[in-house]
């Protein structure tokens, strides 16, 4: 059966987007209604039907920039408020002096609202502002003092808008945080049915391979203890789900969700440390994480998951193949910390001191100076006989971020 994209609209843009199509055909017929009653009021008429052929044509041909948010470019926006900004300077030129004094209605009347309320549901609040201010201008110019209606029309204006531009950019954050629950309760809906599945079978199977193999010895050992290694990798991608997915549209009027692709973490942007542990898991390595994202700067989290190979690399090195060794991984409200352990023959009191005296400096470099250069700290405990424990802590806070980074990229 072949796969179907499923593809979910979400938009309360749209719909203003409509609105606004009917609104600049309405109110243009309203303009060329208000001067047909009144053309025999204009000293030169003539200008005022030239304008009028001008703007239906405009607000006609124009219809499809306004469908959506991808058609409405910028350019448009521009020479749309052109077209409203000349009709309203060239009123005292086509209408009768007293008229423009007693605050008689403009060439474009109320059409001009619509080309405003375009910047707003384009671009939010702030470009509402920009062009309403615009309009401010030209209605003053054009009445010559700021009278009280024209003063009152114009701060209606303003805030319509202003107020309209400031809804679209909180609907908008509204769809992308509602698409993205969406999409995570999906993906969590869809790791547990193959949890489940892989549970039922390839993890089960996994598991007997790896005892069957401890039972008969020789070559199958080797084999069983590959499965092992093989089912704790598996686990650890069906349980954690560590890589982010996200789901973008082409047109961000839309609202829609129409298509997979990989979202690479922002520079700067926080890496959630989780990822950066998993691959460390394996047969012999277990690795204990919160169940949500361990958030740390890129520089800091590469540095601890840094120390923590160094941590499991001297685990090999001198407590053997065959020792154990657990992760735990906790997000405190301050601080992140990562602890080590092994089951091995512990250090003798004062081999670090001397090893560091030898110029041996694993420990004391890969480790304690990582997490000094990020304003963290490492406490090494061991007792002979009974094992290791390294604990690594690290400021969520950090002040020295780009230093961080530097020595991170340095190393």
């Amino acid at each position: 059966m072949a796969r179907r994209e499923r593809v979910m609209r979400m938009s309360v843009e749209q719909p203003l987007w409509r609105a606004l199509t009917a609104y600049r055909v309405l109110t243009m017929l309203y303009a060329v209604g208000l001067f047909a009653t009144a053309h025999d009021e204009f000293p030169r008429p003539w200008i005022a039907v030239a304008y009028y052929v001008v703007l239906a044509g405009w607000t006609l041909a124009t219809l499809p920039r306004v469908a959506s948010a991808a058609r409405c470019t910028k350019r448009f926006l521009a020479a749309d408020l052109t077209v409203a900004l000349t009709g309203i300077l060239l009123t005292p030129v086509a209408d009768a002096h007293e008229r423009v004094q007693a605050g008689g209605p403009t060439l474009p009347s109320i059409w001009t609202a619509g080309a405003v309320l375009a910047f707003a549901i384009k671009g939010g609040w702030r470009w509402a502002a920009l062009a309403s201010g615009l309009v401010a201008v030209a209605n003053l110019v054009e009445r010559g003092t700021p009278a009280r209606d024209t003063v009152h029309n114009v701060i209606l204006v303003c805030i319509a808008s202003i107020a309209i531009g400031y809804v679209v950019e909180v609907a908008r954050a509204s769809e992308r945080t509602l698409a993205r629950a969406l999409e995570i309760e999906a993906a969590t809906r869809e790791r547990e049915r193959l949890a489940r599945d892989i549970h039922d079978s390839v993890l089960q199977v996994l598991a007997m391979v790896q005892r069957r193999g401890a039972v008969i010895g020789g070559e199958a050992a080797e084999l069983g203890r590959m499965a092992g290694e093989q089912e704790v990798a598996l686990r650890t991608l069906v349980s954690g789900g560590l890589v982010p997915v996200s789901r973008v549209s082409e047109d961000a009027a839309q609202g829609a969700v129409v298509r997979a692709v990989e979202e690479e973490p922002e520079e700067g942007g926080p890496v959630d440390l989780r990822a950066l542990l998993a691959p460390y898991a394996g047969a012999r390595v277990s690795l204990a994480e919160p169940g949500a994202p361990v958030p740390l700067a890129p520089a800091a989290a590469r540095e601890v998951a840094a120390a923590v190979g160094a941590a499991l690399d001297n685990v090999r090195e001198h407590a053997g193949e065959q020792a154990r060794a657990w992760i735990l991984v906790e997000d405190e409200p301050d601080e992140v910390i990562v602890t080590v352990r092994d089951d091995g023959p512990g250090i003798p009191e004062g081999r670090l001191a001397q090893a560091e005296g030898e110029g041996r400096l694993g420990v004391a470099l890969s480790i304690r100076g990582r997490l000094r250069d990020l304003g963290g700290s490492a406490e090494l405990i061991s007792v002979p006989g009974q094992g290791t424990e390294v604990e690594l802590k690290v400021p969520k806070d950090m002040k020295d971020t780009k230093d961080a980074r530097g020595k991170a990229e340095q190393r």
